[in-house]
């Protein structure tokens, strides 16, 4: 995991968004900076006492831009505290701070977790002096140097782990939307353009027999509103789904046994010739979702395209392990490609390939344009 987390940080260009000062620091440091200047006036005895007291302040004031600026309060730290420890060595006066400032550990987490990758090598470059000057001012032995180097660089480690934590999690949250957007995709095109096909066809047919039909150009009329009707209301249910507020429309997902309305919507031109047969009881849901979409984008674009088509054909057979759905039209020019530009084809494939099945849809064996679906009863 160690090494994913490394390869993650040198993978990334930028930092990730770092979060505004969050009510923790703000109490961190309300409780440090009191305990750190309580250490400086009564702590004896103290090298430098002005010194450490304004160092161990700073350091921990320091914190509260941990988050938003991790280089900078590193460098500005730690930097402090290498010229400090130079300062002993010249001098031979000892260490120099507070044990307040022992809240130090916590910026090696904040410039791995934080940081961008050019941030976190130069930061882990000044923290790696600071560690080497303090052991050359305070040596303890092998043993305490090694647990006291442990120790401080141990955040580093779990700041790298939870940044490849909290990176996973945010690809994956990613990969959850898209796959919401291609659903509302495949959900707006198949049920829309339905529907409007419907109300177009409609129209062009009103107006060609408005002057010398008005009875027929009011049942068209009449048509439209109710195909207008429907297209709201399945998208008044599309969009209370994507509300936050949990205040979504629950309406029941079309099925096989809503293929007949949707036969009768299409009208007498092209007739729509349903037939069922097999074992098509006990559905799931997303199998009987699946075939009346496929079903219903298929005669939409027969509708559309299909030259001089004057009947359609659909066919739902059901057996123990799959069930199989063909829509065929009578229309004219089968070999050219339907809409080549749009989503239609893709959707319906997308359908069935998440389902385990496949779609399979071209020229018919004498004439028109066949699409042809199969899915498993066990939808994967």
């Amino acid at each position: 995991m160690l090494t994913n987390a490394v390869r993650a940080l040198w993978a990334e260009s930028r930092a990730p968004k770092p979060p505004a000062r969050v009510w923790r620091d703000w109490v961190l440091v309300a409780v440090l900076v009191p305990t750190a200047i309580l250490e400086g006036i009564l702590r004896d005895p103290l090298t430098w006492r002005p010194v450490a007291l304004v160092l161990g302040v700073g350091v921990v004031c320091a914190l509260l831009w941990r988050r938003t600026h991790p280089l900078a309060v590193v460098a500005g730290t730690f930097g402090a505290l290498i010229v400090l420890d130079i300062a002993s060595l010249l001098t031979t006066a000892g260490p120099v701070g507070l044990y307040t400032m022992i809240c130090v550990v916590m910026l090696p987490y904040s410039l791995v977790r934080w940081g961008s990758g050019r941030e976190i090598v130069i930061g882990m470059v000044v923290i790696l002096v600071a560690l080497a000057m303090g052991l050359a001012v305070d040596n303890t032995g092998v043993v305490d140097s090694v647990f006291g180097s442990m120790f401080l660089l141990f955040p580093a480690t779990l700041g790298a782990a939870v940044r490849y934590w909290a990176t996973s999690r945010m690809r994956e949250l990613d990969q959850v939307r898209l796959r919401e957007r291609e659903q509302l995709a495949r959900e707006l095109h198949d049920t829309v353009a339905h529907h409007v096909s419907a109300i177009a066809i409609r129209a062009q047919a009103g107006q060609v027999v408005a002057a010398t039909d008005p009875t027929a150009a009011l049942d068209a009329l009449a048509v439209i509103e109710q195909e207008a009707s429907r297209t709201l209301a399945e998208m008044r249910i599309m969009v209370g789904g994507l509300r936050d507020n949990g205040s979504a429309v629950l309406a029941p997902q079309p099925g096989v046994a809503d293929l007949e309305r949707l036969a009768r919507s299409v009208g007498d031109r092209p007739r729509v010739e349903l037939t069922l047969s097999g074992d098509l009881e006990n559905l799931g849901s997303p199998i009987g979702t699946a075939i009346y979409r496929i079903a219903q984008e298929s005669i939409t674009n027969a509708v559309r395209h299909a030259r001089r088509a004057t009947r359609i054909d659909v066919h739902v057979d059901g057996d123990p392990d799959r069930v199989r759905l063909t829509v065929s039209d009578n229309g004219d020019g089968g070999s050219t490609p339907r809409n080549p530009l749009g989503y239609g084809l893709i959707g319906m494939t997308e359908r069935a390939m998440l389902l385990g099945g496949f779609l399979e849809a071209g020229p018919g064996p004498d004439r028109g344009w066949t699409v042809e679906a199969t899915l498993p009863r066990a939808a994967r």
